[in-house]
């Protein structure tokens, strides 16, 4: 996506296309990336005021890129599992349909309306900028006999989140989601013995697999009123720094920042789910996985360290067991002290059964710590009964 930026705001990392003021003064020799504060302050020397930069082509930059603040949650109400979750919910499950009809379009050929698709990521980007952590808890909310749906809408949420801690335009968000939210329509096309298929794939399956990312590009492509930075997005989900990803193993250089980012949301979401055949992983298990990917030069590190910030080390929705023999569910970071969120205990184990409990901020809890993340299926619950639980509680 082209957009004009005043010279104050140029900063490493970001592509310039062209000067855009004043215009017949001076000429770019070449487009290319900001690759340090010595071109910046060269252009402000010449007089440059202002500049056309291609946000599809941003890149962080080693050292040069500012760490973002982690914008603290607001504190625990009330009115989070009685309404904030609730409204929620309604916007996944709305996006959820919405996904449901692009699927069948686009299995059928028909060129995807983009209207809904626009006004459900708005839904819930808004939604994200007032509080991040009503969405993130509805992430945890899941059917495993609903991943192809759940999946890409779970990865526009995570997508926005993640923008969203990076403090990237509002505007340029919503572009990322609608791509993230169409990223994977090409799947409908691979056959279901495949798609679903519980066991390893043969290499042979592995490559039909694969060319879900082309089926997907294509449909995206005949999508009216796309954006570039959408298909961008899209078309960059499998892509590896090492050049061993697909569709067209691209290199390093030809990666965007925001390709990085989906790929670090597509790969969380999918270990993180429980589909028919298997089980997802904790959330902490899903981190450790990521850096190991980050480490063999398949993922950004840099990107991978944001991401884990950004999510915190015990996730909004997440579960965990606390040494007081309690499951709890995580309702708040706390960025002085990661290990020792806010927390809502709702379950005693031994003998096991539901049990009303006020918020505990374990930073001050002299007496309860977390033990372990887990998962609400090891112990024979789901995700929906116990936000019905909590939201009877008020």
């Amino acid at each position: 996506m082209i957009v004009e930026r005043d010279i104050s705001q140029l900063s490493v990392g970001m592509y310039i296309v062209d000067i855009s003021f004043p215009k017949d003064r001076f000429r770019l020799s070449s487009q290319g990336w900001v690759e340090d504060e010595r071109i910046i302050n060269a252009l402000k020397a010449k007089g440059v005021e202002r500049l056309l930069i291609d946000t599809a082509k941003s890149r962080l930059v080693g050292k040069s890129v500012t760490r973002p603040e982690k914008r603290q949650s607001p504190p625990p109400n009330s009115r989070f599992f009685s309404s904030e979750l609730v409204k929620a919910k309604q916007v996944f499950e709305e996006s959820k349909s919405i996904q449901q009809k692009i699927f069948h379009d686009a299995k059928n050929g028909v060129p995807l309306n983009l209207a809904p698709v626009k006004a459900v990521t708005e839904q819930s980007i808004d939604l994200i900028f007032d509080n991040p952590d009503a969405l993130a808890c509805v992430l945890n909310i899941r059917h495993k006999d609903q991943y192809l749906l759940e999946h890409s809408v779970a990865v526009s949420v995570l997508m926005s989140i993640f923008a969203f801690y990076l403090k990237i335009d509002k505007e340029i968000v919503h572009h990322l989601a609608i791509g993230a939210f169409l990223h994977d329509v090409g799947k409908i096309m691979i056959p279901e013995h495949i798609l679903n298929k519980p066991g390893k794939l043969t290499d042979d399956e592995f490559a039909i697999m694969k060319t879900h990312a082309t089926h997907s590009i294509r449909t995206i492509k005949n999508t009216p009123n796309i954006s570039s930075l959408s298909l961008e997005v899209a078309r960059l989900h499998h892509e590896k720094l090492n050049g061993k990803g697909y569709p067209n193993g691209l290199p390093e250089r030809e990666i965007s920042t925001y390709g990085r980012m989906i790929a670090i949301c597509d790969i969380f979401d999918a270990l993180t789910s429980t589909r028919c055949y298997k089980s997802g992983y904790p959330q902490v298990k899903a981190f450790s996985i990521l850096r190991v990917l980050a480490k063999n030069n398949e993922l950004d590190v840099q990107l991978v360290d944001y991401f884990i910030k950004c999510m915190g080390v015990y996730p909004v929705g997440s579960v965990v067991q606390l040494e007081s023999n309690r499951l709890a569910i995580v309702e708040r970071h706390n960025t002085e002290d990661p290990i020792r969120p806010t927390v809502r205990p709702f379950y005693v184990l031994n003998p096991d059964h539901f049990e009303a409990c006020h918020h505990i901020d374990l930073a001050t809890a002299a007496d309860d710590l977390i033990v372990k993340c887990v998962r609400a299926d090891d112990f024979n619950l789901n995700m929906d009964e116990i936000i019905e639980f909590l939201s009877h509680q008020g």
